[in-house]
């Protein structure tokens, strides 16, 4: 076993291999860049050398500079995680020339397994079945265009060198071929540094499972069962759970060892993930998914009863890519096994063989992964930026089984800067369940308890996706988004009157335990209290408040009589009770009329942050003062969404444009966004060229709106 290793990336991955390599009693070296220069994954190694400026090509793909600080701290392995150099041929083979071990597979297979097309065409040969499409090298836009009309629309272009959803269209109609093509081959370039696509036919309600398999250099493989990772947003994965509810033993065989032989086929050692396309089965029997511990489980057909449900079961299946890595949605097969794949691919990468043989591997109840993400899923699910102000976790363990069956693996810490030059997942949340039912219940809890103030997040969407009809029946494809979407998107869980009812007894407990201090001389002074106390008849005290961007007024009325006050708050044209009291853990046990909740909040500035178990929401408490003369924008501004860099602009000054029309496309988070004309107008001034970083809010051009 190795004594020291090097881990060539950020973030999560790089805290949870460095987590497993100190049970193992192994050193670490992290490496790191201007952005990550006191990031968490610095801290949790042993050793860490600076690579270079914030842009990925400035510092994680240097790999010269990788190699070059493995050599110099010791180290005799590197492990490249996932995403940056996980997958690059090139760092493999310079890996070994400077005598270091690749805690991967070997650069054959990475080039043989790398481009999607060339792996096609190996599956091909082997006799895996593929979805139809064109695999070939040509890359003449005009062949590609013939050949997406040809295979017939709606059409999949897929960078060819890429993964993780980027480079990658859905085309409709041949008329919108060409302008899907030129953005994919950008997206491409600018991630891969390779623009070759591939086209395909885009199977209507398609399920995305996928197939953990691992090989050793003895030649012995085995495949650590299934993911199902159906539920998707712009091609990448939101929620991924482990085992695929509607597999039947037999299915999971099948594909098990179709995925073994196309990693025997290229030699492969390490973890890899064989990724399949799957039909739904056309006669969908009624199923339960199965919450035994053992390798039969599946689903088995029920005549009734009331743990029965539909359930979309597995049809036929076509290979789709095999990704020479890691994956990011790797904990629930750890929970559904008990298995560390970290300390396999370590033992694997040092020469040791394969730690259990296929019999001896086992299905242990169900387990579901969130992937949490700074981004707003209301505006197209917009990256955002920000501080991590308020940080807050359910309780749990990190990078092994969780007792309690709530796990996080994170790389930020509250305080923490969410920058603009990484991927935009902050944390991954997996529960642990007897049953799918458990684990569904665990996981929207666990959502429930995650608390993140300072920037947009997608906890909510994701309570949202979890309770949605279609994912708690396991009605499962890749359109269940935009399927449940009126389930989905601004959903409004809390309301004005418990919003506002929590803003006001978070005021008044501030103000009591303020005005509870004793001053200088130990002594508290009877008319510093801000209780409202008088000694007869009502006091009434208004707030002002905005919820979901309209303005009210709140009337507090506190009754005095000879014991404690009464108050009632009087939200829109109802009154009722308000009642509040503090508990143990901090949160306020809010009551206003019928309505109770626990709540946890959070002021930033004016903006208060409400959780509750029923959902989340934002209240602002509006100062008339502070506010006063404040503009409030001018109509014609477009501005940037998000920090990145402009990509294009689609026109020009004096351009006439409609609303919707595209207008600039900029690149952020390694995606890109177009921007669209808000109204019909006159193009009056561009601000940027293409290849100009901005701020979020800087203006990119001027438009005159028509009348």
């Amino acid at each position: 076993m190795f004594t020291k290793i090097l881990i060539a990336n950020r973030g999560e991955i790089a805290c949870r291999v460095a987590a497993t390599a100190a049970r193992l009693a192994i050193k670490t070296v992290a490496v790191y860049s201007d952005a990550d220069a006191t990031a968490k994954h610095v801290a949790a190694c042993d050793e860490a050398i600076y690579l270079g400026g914030s842009a990925p090509k400035d510092s994680y793909l240097r790999w010269e500079k990788i190699i070059e600080a493995a050599q110099a701290t010791g180290a005799q392995a590197i492990h490249p995680g996932y995403g940056f150099l996980s997958e690059n041929e090139e760092f493999a083979q310079a890996c070994a020339a400077a005598g270091l071990v690749f805690i991967g597979p070997p650069a054959s297979a990475i080039k043989a397994m790398g481009l999607k097309a060339e792996s096609k065409q190996l599956m091909e040969k082997a006799g895996v079945r593929l979805v139809p499409g064109y695999h070939g090298a040509d890359q003449d836009p005009a062949l590609l265009q013939t050949e997406a009309d040809r295979i017939g629309y709606p059409v999949l272009i897929k960078a060819s060198a890429g993964g993780g959803g980027k480079g990658m269209r859905v085309v409709e109609s041949s008329e919108g071929f060409a302008a899907a093509l030129a953005s994919c081959k950008r997206e491409a370039i600018n991630s891969f540094g390779d623009d070759a696509v591939l086209i395909e036919k885009y199977v209507q309600r398609p399920r995305h499972i996928e197939i953990q398999v691992f090989g050793d250099t003895q030649g012995n493989y085995v495949y650590l069962f299934e993911r199902d990772c159906s539920v998707q947003r712009r091609h990448q994965k939101v929620l991924e759970e482990a085992p695929a509810p509607g597999m039947t033993p037999a299915m999971r065989q099948q594909m098990g060892e179709a995925a073994v032989a196309a990693a025997r086929a290229v030699h492969y050692v390490g973890a890899g993930t064989v990724e399949f396309i799957v039909e739904q089965a056309e006669d969908t029997p009624v199923v339960e998914v199965l919450s035994a511990a053992g390798p039969s489980q599946g689903a088995r057909a029920l005549s009734g009863g009331s743990a029965a449900h539909a359930v979309a079961s597995v049809g036929a299946f076509y290979f789709m890519e095999m990704n020479t890595r890691l994956q990011v949605e790797h904990p629930v097969t750890e929970a559904i096994t008990g298995l560390d794949l970290v300390e396999w691919q370590l033992r694997v990468a040092s020469g040791e063989p394969l730690p259990l043989r296929q019999d001896q591997l086992q299905i242990q109840g169900h387990a579901i992964e969130a992937r949490i993400c700074a981004e707003n899923p209301d505006n197209n699910f917009l990256p955002a930026t920000g501080t991590l102000n308020v940080y807050g976790l359910p309780s749990h363990t990190t990078f092994e089984r969780a007792p309690q069956g709530v796990r996080v693996d994170s790389g930020v810490r509250e305080g923490d800067t969410i920058s603009p030059f990484y991927d935009s997942m902050v944390a991954k949340l997996i529960v642990h369940g007897a049953t799918r039912e458990e684990a569904l219940a665990r996981m929207d809890a666990a959502l429930a308890h995650t608390h993140i103030v300072g920037l947009a997040t997608n906890v909510q969407f994701l309570r949202h996706v979890v309770t949605s009809t279609s994912f708690a029946t396991a009605n499962l494809d890749t359109g269940l988004i935009p399927r449940e979407a009126a389930a989905l998107f601004r959903q409004e869980k809390v309301g004005l009157p418990l919003a506002a009812a929590a803003l006001v007894a978070h005021t008044l407990t501030t103000e009591q335990a303020a005005s509870a201090q004793p001053d200088a001389q130990g002594w508290n002074d009877p008319w510093a209290q801000r209780d409202g106390w008088k000694s007869h008849g009502p006091s009434t005290r208004a707030f002002a408040v905005e919820f979901q961007g309209t303005a009210h007024t709140v009337l507090l009325t506190t009754l005095h009589g000879a014991g404690a006050p009464t108050r009632q708050l009087q939200v829109g044209e109802s009154t009722a009770p308000l009642r509040y009291a503090s508990t143990a853990n901090g949160a306020l046990d809010v009551g206003w009329g019928a309505q109770r909740a626990l709540v946890n909040l959070y002021k930033k500035g004016d903006v208060a942050h409400v959780f509750t178990a029923q959902g989340a929401t934002q209240i602002i408490a509006i100062d008339a003062l502070a506010h006063a003369g404040d503009a409030h924008g001018e109509v014609g501004r477009l501005t940037a969404p998000m920090p990145g860099k402009v990509v294009s602009f689609a026109v020009k000054a004096g351009d006439q444009v409609k609303k919707g029309q595209a207008l600039a496309v900029m690149d952020a988070m390694k995606m890109e966004h177009t921007i669209a004309a808000p109204a019909d107008g006159t193009v009056a001034e561009l601000l940027f060229a293409p290849g100009d970083q901005v701020t979020d809010g800087a203006e990119l051009l001027r438009m005159e709106v028509a009348a």
